[in-house]
């Protein structure tokens, strides 16, 4: 009986799938799931943000003990250094070039015919093998490829030193024939394994599997979790019914599966959430005093702020600090610690008085004075209200205007008398910059949190 080789796909399913981002732990937490349940391989997503996909796919790379771990190389090969360094550390490490090699895609993705792909395949694999000796090459979108250009590929992978070759069923529009044709074209013509990743797009994935493994695949590819995908569970479930029909086995932990698949996915849907202090509804993001350094600078990037590495360790020290109080802080009031703690610059503008006027039938007016270099500076404006008005005003002040991204207003403490707390966003060049205001004037409160951001693009353009 043939063992077939399994790779899990799931955090490169949810990378393509999921609006929301994984926190650092909830991708941890998916590959240790798939190791422990015997998966051959784990796939990660490609990398999109150096620094910090080097920082959680290194602790992975240490954290996975008996799967193989395997990361996309892209499209330059001045990359693959860069990311040989996320996985250098796996006990199994492996490199993917990924390219298509269907027409459309070749041309419509990264507009070159098929001769250059070749040369690019050959590129890539020659420049992989310079830092791993296993490299896959993957032929994404194959079952919409002429065949005769799968086989070269296939062909040309093998010559320059890929160990493994995947036909991939990205259209999910083939039936498991078409599919087990292609894996037996190109075993035909190879040496190495062939593995196959099918789609259940048309509910046909376990199908296609048994199809292609009919046929002489090594390998098939699988998620706990995803869209369209052949499901890990589903795939397990039919082989443990028919291993003996097909002659094909899996090595994964049968009997675990679903218990351990079904946590790990309830660990890490967010909408099981149910209130504002653990979850946001704009930004899902949830910490506690288990969460790392990387996450908070995951969080803070899903919310859109590039933090340096120092303002990364204070806004973590000011996160233990707020969970030694309370069990756990959402986007919102993760979003006052960043204000808070981060990005802190000398005072340029300091806020010296205000004046406003407000009623139910006319426009706001404000007077807002400013000092910069021991010049006094006074701006008059009018608005939607006295702190519309206010913002106004500064503007005026300092002449320019900024793009307001959010601002929040909440209370610190309670009764009449309750210390107001503000929240400011401004965006400049697309970078965003908080400032966090306390008062138990709300305009002040919001005018100080103007200033504060105010000054940190000031500092950082200066």
């Amino acid at each position: 009986m043939r063992t077939i080789k399994v790779t899990d796909i799931t955090l490169k399913k949810l990378a393509e799938d999921r609006a929301i981002s994984l926190l650092f732990r909830e991708k941890s937490a998916i590959a240790n799931c798939a190791d422990l349940l015997g998966a051959d391989a784990i796939e990660l997503p490609a990398v999109k943000n150096l620094r910090e996909d080097t920082i959680i796919y290194k602790t992975i790379a240490q954290n996975v003990q008996k799967a193989v771990l395997a990361i996309p190389v892209g499209f330059n090969k001045d990359d693959v250094k860069s990311v040989w360094e996320c996985i250098k550390d796996a006990k199994k490490p492996r490199l993917q070039v990924e390219l298509p090699v269907s027409t459309i895609q070749m041309e419509y993705t990264y507009h070159v015919k098929q001769a250059v792909m070749l040369e690019k395949i050959a590129e890539l694999i020659k420049t992989a093998k310079e830092y791993c000796t296993d490299v896959e090459f993957a032929a994404l979108d194959a079952t919409r490829a002429d065949d005769a250009f799968l086989i070269s590929a296939a062909k040309e992978a093998e010559a320059n030193g890929a160990t493994v070759v995947t036909v991939c069923d990205d259209a999910g529009v083939s039936t498991p024939e078409q599919v087990a044709e292609l894996v037996a074209k190109v075993k035909e013509v190879v040496s190495i394994p062939v593995y196959v990743q099918v789609s259940d797009r048309i509910k046909m994935g376990v199908a296609s599997a048994f199809a292609a493994i009919a046929k002489g695949a090594d390998g098939i590819k699988c998620a706990m979790a995803g869209k369209d995908i052949l499901l890990t569970g589903d795939i397990s479930d039919a082989m443990r019914a028919c291993a003996l029909q097909i002659d094909a086995e899996i090595k994964l932990d049968a009997t675990k599966i679903h218990a351990s698949i079904d946590d790990m996915v309830s660990n890490i849907t967010h909408d099981s959430y149910e209130n504002e202090q653990t979850v946001s509804d704009k930004k899902k993001i949830l910490l506690d005093s288990d969460s790392s350094v990387a996450q908070v600078a995951q969080a803070a990037s899903v919310l859109g702020y590039e933090l340096s590495d120092s303002d990364v360790g204070n806004v973590y020290k000011a996160l233990m600090q707020v969970c030694e109080k309370k069990g756990a802080v959402g986007s919102k009031e993760f979003e006052a610690l960043i204000a808070s703690s981060a990005m802190q610059a000398p005072s340029t503008y300091h806020f010296e008085t205000y004046t406003t006027t407000s009623s139910n039938v006319a426009n706001a007016m404000s007077q807002v004075t400013l000092k910069c270099n021991d010049e006094i500076i006074c701006g008059v404006a009018s608005g939607d209200g006295p702190i519309d008005s206010a913002f106004r005003a500064i503007e005026q002040c300092i002449g320019h205007h900024y793009e307001l991204d959010d601002f929040q207003v909440q209370s610190v403490t309670e009764g009449k008398e309750a210390l107001g707390s503000a929240l400011v966003r401004l965006r400049n060049n697309g970078k965003l910059y908080s400032g966090n205001g306390t008062s138990t004037d709300i305009v002040a409160a919001s005018i100080r949190a103007y200033i504060n951001a105010l000054n940190k693009i000031v500092f950082e353009e200066a």
